[in-house]
């Protein structure tokens, strides 16, 4: 190989090294810009549940994301409800255990359709590699077709943020002993050597160049519904307004 060749692929590497720190310094500053919305969250309390609205009054639709999400419910459903959220994300556990039971009694009723778009905006802020891991499990779950109940499970058992339980896959292998027919030597396999990694990172890297400030973010039929202080979202709310949609 001539001197010339050889000084060219050391400038070629150079230079894709080069890109790469670019790109991860990108990165770094829009999850930097995401998690500020979530240290402003406003607690607002509302028919008796404590809500922690994560993204104010900002947002819109965004970006799509580089992935399709995950859908729970009919296709052909009069509402979509999209839910951008984080498992380690606290304000993202006040939502799940706020609104579980009126989203999986619309969704079972046919009225709504909710599309999950996962992000690991806090492992890259708290480190750590909970939200990836469990993002990854609860796509393995997916593919059991148990996603739902093993999301579920998920956040009825979240860690405090600042502790990534859900780094430790045997952890999150336990867990899905509490979804039946979920504990499976292909689920095990599946969070072992993290098979929906790339998904996990692409849905992630949609969300960072997405409009929206924080998770949860929470959009009904595009139109960002959670986190207005003057108006705050409950449950008997989101269903009159899926009723409504639903005609």
């Amino acid at each position: 190989m001539s001197e010339r060749n050889r000084q060219g692929k050391i400038s070629a590497r150079e230079r894709l090294r080069a890109e790469r720190e670019r790109e991860r310094a990108s990165e770094r500053r829009k999850r930097t810009a995401k998690v500020s919305g979530i240290a402003v969250a406003v607690l607002v309390v509302a028919t008796g549940v404590g809500i922690i609205a994560a993204n104010g009054n900002g947002g819109g639709t965004g970006d799509t994301p580089a992935v399709d999400p995950v859908s729970v419910g009919r296709d052909d459903a009069p509402a979509t409800l999209a839910v951008y959220e984080d498992f380690r994300c606290p304000a993202c556990g006040q939502f799940e255990n706020g609104f579980r039971d009126t989203v999986a009694e619309l969704t079972d009723e046919g009225k709504l359709r909710v599309d999950y778009h996962l992000v690991t905006i806090i492992d890259g802020n708290l480190g750590g590699n909970g939200s990836k891991f469990a993002a990854n499990a609860a796509l393995c779950a997916r593919d059991e077709g148990k996603f739902a109940e093993y999301h579920d499970v998920l956040f009825e058992n979240q860690p405090p943020e600042s502790d990534d339980a859900f780094g430790d896959k045997s952890h999150l292998i336990t867990l899905a002993g509490d979804v039946e027919g979920l504990d499976t030597e292909s689920f095990r396999s599946c969070v072992r050597d993290g098979d929906n990694d790339e998904w996990v990172h692409r849905s992630n890297k949609g969300f960072l160049g997405s409009d929206f400030s924080g998770t949860p973010t929470i959009l009904l039929d595009g139109e960002n519904v959670y986190g207005d202080t003057d108006d705050p979202l409950t449950p008997d709310r989101l269903r009159e307004r899926v009723d409504e949609l639903a005609g």
